[in-house]
């Protein structure tokens, strides 16, 4: 089941890239980011609420939250980083060179949560950030 949801996160941030590149057109990256996140603020407690997972907030350990609150700011930087890369360049060479976390990913999951490396995870890896990278760096077709 992971990995339908892993699957419509990937069309859910696509589509998500392709109307921010169309929204930031004409409003400044960090305003753009800010209308989008009030939403996300809403949508999310109103999840948590109508899920009924509004009182276990509250039986958060101190430890949890600092982790919590740690992946937010760099979440709001990331998204602020991506906004403006979108604004300066064209979304599929931005959203693809940002698919590069994908190693971080792997190299953070190994250090720090102890995860077991593979040759097929790390062929997988190469082959990612080389097409991210190949695409990024492509010139557009002259017409």
């Amino acid at each position: 089941m992971w990995i339908v949801f892993s699957l419509l996160a990937a069309l859910s941030a696509a589509t998500v890239v392709t109307l921010s590149k169309a929204g930031i057109k004409d409003v400044e990256p960090s305003v753009a980011f800010a209308v989008q996140s009030v939403l996300i603020i809403l949508v999310a407690w109103g999840v948590v609420t109508w899920q009924g997972h509004l009182p276990t907030v509250a039986r958060i350990e101190g430890r949890t939250w600092a982790f919590l609150v740690t992946a937010g700011v760099l979440t709001c930087v990331s998204s602020l980083l991506s906004f403006q890369a979108l604004k300066l360049g064209q979304a599929s060479q931005t959203s693809s060179f940002d698919k590069i976390s994908l190693v971080f990913s792997i190299l953070l999951a190994v250090v720090f949560l102890k995860e077991k490396v593979t040759w097929q995870l790390l062929l997988g890896a190469a082959l990612m950030a080389g097409g991210a990278v190949l695409i990024a760096f492509s010139k557009p077709e002259a017409q």
